[in-house]
């Protein structure tokens, strides 16, 4: 709510403090104000006239008083209005100045824009497959699935939306190009694999690179480099995901579908889940999993999977979570495996040994250009991770990115691109 207009009883009261006491700080304690309190008051009370000029027009204020030898010139301006607020829904675009020459602000513009919501968001996905049936059609399952198998696809750390220039990072990168490699490769990894009674399409966090238009992540306020609106990026990723699962349902008996929500993709993740589960609502071979924390876990018989993203709780606590808040899991499994994302490379923590072997992956994108002038290095490939229910992981498929956008170029060919 918009701050009220200061009445004048209280303008008048500091004014009549302050001429009596020709101090500031002796009339604020005297009225048992803060001294700003009363400072701003007093401001009032000096543009409202109460302060030994001649009184104010209604709807004025005293902007200035300049002393002439014919007399006070008294200069009055219209009554500024109530104190600014952001409109609900909105965010700040952007804030334009009017300094003076000593580079103190004299005036500022404030705009903002409608922000879009995870109905917003939605809705674009929804709008995405205009020209699409109402949801997806069931298929038959195939022939010679093994049901005692159960195939882990991570889909982490995508960051759709993500530009990167060749001239800058030594390869470009874009949402075509990232539509065209990363839906080429998660098919030919799911093609792959093992057919399996179930398959985990794990969404691990940052499907998209921003989470709307600012172009920032929302807890640190970095600045992101994105190719396109987030609405154009929202359903790249829509279409992104709709096509790891149709390869999926081709290959496995049961699709199991959960997408975890990064750093990244706070907002936006819940909303692709919600357009997946209305997408596949008549598949009866899709499970949607609508969960909205930061955790996976799922036992396979002996098999126990768990995962976050990695930017909140870390990789290596997730064998206390996993013990403690599924303790039945725990107790029943004798392979238990942790996933963590985030850090875009992979790495193992512990061994059998430990009760649980913990892994970061790698993800399939090139560097932005702040990662490749800080020297981050690590190698980028998809994979699928395949478990038998009773021995634990059997074999997995790994993809790597050798072919997105020009890496096979000359260098001399690819700063031209």
């Amino acid at each position: 709510m918009p701050t009220p207009r200061l009445p004048d009883d209280l303008a008048k009261e500091a004014a009549d403090a302050f001429i009596a006491l020709g101090n500031k700080s002796q009339a604020a304690e005297l009225l048992r104000l803060p001294r700003n309190t009363f400072c701003s008051r007093l401001k009032a009370a000096a543009e409202r006239g109460m302060l030994g000029t001649k009184p104010v027009l209604p709807g004025f204020r005293i902007s200035q008083v300049t002393s002439t030898p014919n007399g006070d010139f008294i200069q009055q301006k219209p009554e500024r209005g109530p104190e600014w607020e952001m409109p609900v829904g909105h965010t700040i675009k952007g804030v334009s100045a009017l300094v003076d020459a000593d580079g103190r602000t004299i005036q500022q513009w404030v705009k903002t824009r409608i922000e879009p919501s995870a109905i917003d968001i939605a809705e674009t996905l929804k709008a995405a497959f205009a020209d699409y049936e109402p949801a997806a059609i069931p298929t038959p399952a195939p022939e010679n699935v093994q049901d005692e198998l159960v195939t882990l696809i991570p889909c982490n750390d995508w960051h759709v939306g993500m530009f990167a220039w060749s001239q800058e990072t030594d390869e470009n990168w874009d949402l075509k190009i990232a539509e065209r490699v990363i839906g080429r490769g998660i098919e030919e990894a799911i093609a792959r694999s093992p057919a399996s009674g179930v398959a985990i399409v794990l969404g691990g966090g940052d499907l998209t690179h921003a989470d709307n238009n600012e172009n920032r992540t929302s807890r640190s306020k970095n600045v992101l480099d994105v190719d396109g609106r987030h609405t154009k990026v929202t359903e790249t990723a829509g279409r992104l995901l709709v096509r790891t699962i149709d390869a999926a349902l081709r290959n496995n008996a049961i699709v199991e579908v959960r997408n975890l929500k990064g750093n990244h993709d706070e907002e936006t993740a819940p909303a692709i889940a919600w357009f997946l589960h209305a997408w596949y609502r008549n598949e009866p071979r899709v499970i949607v999993d609508l969960d909205k924390s930061l955790f996976f876990h799922r036992r396979y018989g002996k098999v126990m999977i768990s995962a976050t993203h990695g930017h909140e709780a870390k990789l290596q606590d997730m064998p206390g979570i996993m013990a403690h808040r599924r303790a039945e899991d725990w107790g029943a499994s004798m392979f238990r495996y942790a996933h963590g994302f985030h850090v875009h490379h992979k790495s193992k923590f512990a061994t059998e040994g430990g009760g649980v072997i913990m892994e970061s992956h790698q993800a399939p994108i090139p560097q932005d250009a702040w990662h490749f002038g800080s020297g981050f290095l690590s190698g980028r490939s998809l994979q699928t991770i395949t478990y038998h229910r009773s021995y634990g992981e059997i074999s997995r498929v790994r993809v790597a990115m050798l072919d997105a956008a020009n890496d096979n170029a000359p260098a001399e060919q690819r700063r031209v691109a």
